[in-house]
């Protein structure tokens, strides 16, 4: 076939452009224009010059030849896309709704090329003898800094030329003038950066124990006979989930495959990354936002060249080109971090199951607390399901304490901290072992509870909590319920009804008012801003250079500290009264995983849950650490109100300028979304259209925000709405007005 004609999707994220447009390839371009190539074309009335990615080439035209513009060049600085990361945008458009640009710029972790990192050397150009004379020369004629650097090429032929400016002091133009005169040369060769500054020895795999044997080996032989599919791996706090990764990891490397290991946040990737890179050295590499654009692109390189087998980072490493993955990781599977919150709006799990899909590998998710969705799967039967109940040190799970803080109200105490938690606070600090405080904030503004009972204020139709809004209004971000805001509480009439504030600030200002000796570190979203925060923080807490550490929930992820005894966990039933349907899912894993982080070492571990619900379900079962327990009370809930995993869920929002227009709009498509419904099946099984309603947060920056979801069992059916949404939408040729979709949303809106 003749290179003739090219598709080409130009990069410009608007529905009315979200297809190829076809242009003639030059003569001179015939030979290197290939499908995912990147391009400069002329677009549009006025011939704009834009970037643009090649999707297919053809031999024919398929408009009138006479009016098909021709390709100008290769763009600068631009990354082609391969076959597998063409199909994955494909795939990522069709499934979660987005443009065809956009999706492409997700699968390219690096998104442009870098000016390339250039390694120079000086190397002598003289036998001995001439060295030697020459030496001479330049110590007669008092030529001290060429005679410097004689002196040790004569020794070592070959040195860095940073190490020649630097630590020999020779300045770039003695350096020009010895190479002009024919003594030296300078080599240039090009260097890929490595963002890893390790060092560490390595490290002896520990023995693993017969269930995490059992689990490598099936996953392994059922590699090895061309069997690929998802495991999931229920593994308490401390089990040794890790050392299961590192052996799969070992198994895949050793068949000449690649491995991505996802974690859920940015503040994991050191203690993960010294680990695995103490087991498999310098063939692991990260990739995460705080990489420079030069480091980002040069993973991607030596991913595609092979120089590294391991990748380690949040959701966007998903997208490493590795040229044959063989085994795809989700630590902490159940995090929210996982679900992309930009178009498209993809969940890590998913994908990662299309990519190992592609590439013939497998699947292995991880959590002590697993996702309702993971686990429903596993019961099913589409997941492979494996469990680890004992922790590998020997030791067993933590003591845990619930306090009612409604009872500590009525004793008189109004501190932050119940009776019990200061008690053993003071008794570990005294010990000289470790605490760590979690703050459980997420979604603390929005609702009102009473402080005497712990009542919270709910919508009568969607068991959610109201949310509090100026003006003195409650809200229901589901169905757009509303009602006056309350000062005295319906349930018990007393006056401590409001909405909570608290924040890790005043819990370390109040720690040092009690403990003024102890030494205290702060993780949160201020102190955790610069490059190496994380870092900083967790090895200064490692090493025994601060007693306690205050944090929200990144503290509470996977982090391994052997002397944390005590975990206090401040207002844990905060997440408990967010308006979303997972708010007791949420609060179940966030407390689980933080009770995990006590007692990992030889001695053993208490934790404190703070509560004014002591009674909830997600309380009682993360107290027992019984996930089983939990699991089957909420799938009850979720079952009855047809919420994911029981029923798929499309989140469809709208974006307006004028109010009344966006309104009228929202309300126009969740009709249209309602037209989709098929009378022939039962009530309790039809599509259900709730909405719409205004949005969470219902203006942002002068944009009005409308939601409305819909639900149904058969996923494919709720892409075909939103195909149909997308076509309404593009035939409405919209000015002022923008919708955006999101399948099984994780946040509430």
């Amino acid at each position: 076939m003749e290179k003739l004609y090219a598709d080409v999707i130009v990069d410009i994220s608007h529905e009315k452009v979200d297809r190829p447009f076809q242009y003639r390839i030059p003569k001179n371009l015939r030979d290197v224009i290939t499908e995912g190539i990147c391009v400069t074309v002329p677009f549009g009335a006025g011939n704009k010059r834009l970037k643009g990615y090649v999707t297919a080439i053809k031999d024919m035209p398929e408009f009138n030849p006479e009016k098909i513009k021709e390709i100008e060049g290769i763009a600068v600085g631009g990354v082609s896309v391969e076959d597998k990361q063409l199909l994955l945008a494909a795939y990522l458009k069709h499934n979660y709704g987005s443009t065809m640009i956009q999706a492409l710029k997700t699968v390219l972790p690096a998104k442009q090329t870098v000016k390339a990192l250039e390694k120079r050397t000086i190397r002598l150009c003289l036998d001995t003898e001439e060295a030697a004379v020459a030496l001479t020369m330049c110590e007669r004629k008092h030529m001290t800094a060429k005679a410097r650097l004689l002196k040790e090429l004569i020794q070592v032929t070959c040195l860095p030329y940073r190490l020649v400016t630097g630590k020999l002091n020779i300045s770039p133009v003695t350096i020009k003038a010895m190479e002009k005169q024919g003594m030296i040369a300078i080599d240039k060769k090009e260097g890929l950066r490595n963002p890893i500054r390790i060092k560490a020895k390595n490290a002896v795999p520990k023995e693993l124990s017969i269930s995490q044997r059992q689990i490598v080996n099936k996953v392994l032989s059922e590699f090895d006979g061309g069997k690929t599919g998802t495991y999931l791996i229920h593994g308490i706090t401390g089990s040794g989930k890790t050392e299961v990764y590192m052996s799969l990891i070992e198994g895949i490397l050793k068949r000449g495959r690649q491995a991505i290991v996802l974690i859920p946040e940015i503040a994991l990737t050191y203690q993960t990354l010294l680990r695995f890179y103490t087991r498999f050295g310098d063939r692991v590499s990260v990739l995460n936002s705080t990489l420079s654009a030069g480091e980002k692109y040069d993973q991607c390189e030596r991913a595609k060249r092979g120089e590294i087998d391991v990748i380690i980072g949040p959701r966007s490493a998903l997208f490493t080109p590795f040229p044959h993955v063989g085994l795809i990781i989700m630590d902490e599977e159940h995090e929210t971090s996982y679900k992309s919150e930009n178009s498209p709006k993809y969940h890590a799990r998913e994908t990662a199951e299309e990519i190992a899909r592609m590439h013939g590998a497998s699947v292995v998710l991880g959590s002590a607390t697993p996702s309702m969705e993971a686990y429903y799967r596993a019961k099913k039967g589409d997941y492979t399901l494996f469990t680890l109940k004992e922790r590998l040190t020997g030791g067993c799970l933590p003591e845990v304490y619930t306090v009612d803080m409604r009872e500590e109200l009525k004793a008189g105490n109004r501190s932050i901290f119940s009776i019990k938690l200061q008690e053993l606070m003071a008794d570990r600090l005294q010990k000289g072992q470790q605490i760590m405080l979690f703050l459980n904030r997420r979604g603390y503004a929005g609702f009102v509870s009473c402080r005497s009972c712990g009542h919270v204020m709910k919508c009568p139709h969607c068991d959610v909590s109201l949310s509090e809004h100026r003006g003195g209004k409650l809200c229901c971000h589901y169905c757009g319920y509303e009602e006056p805001a309350v000062k005295v509480c319906p349930k018990c009439s007393s006056g401590y009804i409001s909405g909570f504030k608290a924040g890790t600030q005043q819990v370390e200002e109040k720690l040092k008012e009690l403990f003024p000796e102890a030494g205290i570190l702060r993780m949160d979203a201020d102190t955790t801003r610069t490059k190496d925060s994380y870092e900083k923080i967790l090895s200064a807490f490692a090493n025994g250079e601060a007693r306690i550490l205050i944090g929200t929930q990144m503290i509470v992820k996977g982090h391994d500290f052997p002397n944390v005894t005590l975990v206090g966990i401040l207002a844990a039933d905060l997440s408990l009264s967010v308006s979303d349907y997972r708010a007791g899912e949420r609060t179940f894993a966030l407390l689980t995983q933080a009770a995990g982080r006590a007692g990992r070492g030889n001695l053993p571990g208490e934790v404190v849950i703070q509560t004014y619900q002591p009674e909830h379900y997600s309380i009682v079962h993360a107290a027992a650490q019984d996930y089983e327990g939990f699991y089957e009370e909420e799938i009850l809930y979720r079952e009855l109100l047809r919420y994911p995993p029981a029923c798929h869920m499309m989140a469809v929002q709208i974006f307006a300028k004028d109010e009344k227009k966006g309104k009228m709009l929202a309300s126009d498509l969740a009709a249209f979304a309602g037209s989709f419904q098929d009378e022939t099946l039962k009530a309790v099984n039809r599509l259900t259209v709730i909405g719409p309603a205004p949005a969470g947060i219902g203006k942002v920056k002068d944009i009005f925000r409308f939601i409305f979801y819909v639900k149904f069992e058969n996923y494919d059916k709720l892409v075909e709405i939103k195909d149909g949404l997308e076509e309404k939408v593009q035939s409405l040729q919209l000015k002022n007005e923008m919708m955006q979709i999101d399948f099984n949303p994780v946040n509430a809106f």
